[in-house]
């Protein structure tokens, strides 16, 4: 090769070499701010390991009484309908009861805040 293109690529490749190293300390950008989480709290991705359900989303309709959606661990699931060995008893604005024989338990849409208090809930 000609000296002039050696320099010529190698001078391109000295350049190069900055963006590398800034391109592999890039964070994911789907994922919400350290800050934002409360203190002790595992991100999403440590603590997918959990057991039993969890209350992912409610779908609710427009119309005046109109249906409500729960999605549990992934599923669809409307009041009176089967999940696991529990019965979907209640889908509210932001929980869904299950029951299990004479047992309940409620899942929260937004577990409580740290300090006891309740989380806001905007309609």
């Amino acid at each position: 090769m000609d000296r002039t293109v050696k320099k010529t690529w190698m001078a391109v490749g000295l350049l190069a070499a900055p963006w590398l190293v800034l391109a592999q300390t890039l964070t994911d950008p789907t994922q919400p701010p350290a800050s934002l989480a409360a203190p002790g709290v595992l991100p999403a991705a440590a603590s997918a390991d959990v057991s039993g359900p969890v209350l992912q989303s409610i779908l609710t309709s427009r119309e005046e009484g109109g249906r409500r959606i729960a999605v549990i661990n992934g599923e669809l699931l409307r009041q009176g309908a089967r999940y696991g060995d529990a019965v979907v008893e209640r889908v509210g604005e932001a929980e869904v009861v299950l029951r299990r024989g004479k047992n309940r338990e409620t899942l929260r849409l937004f577990p409580a805040t740290p300090g006891g208090g309740k989380p806001v809930v905007k309609p």
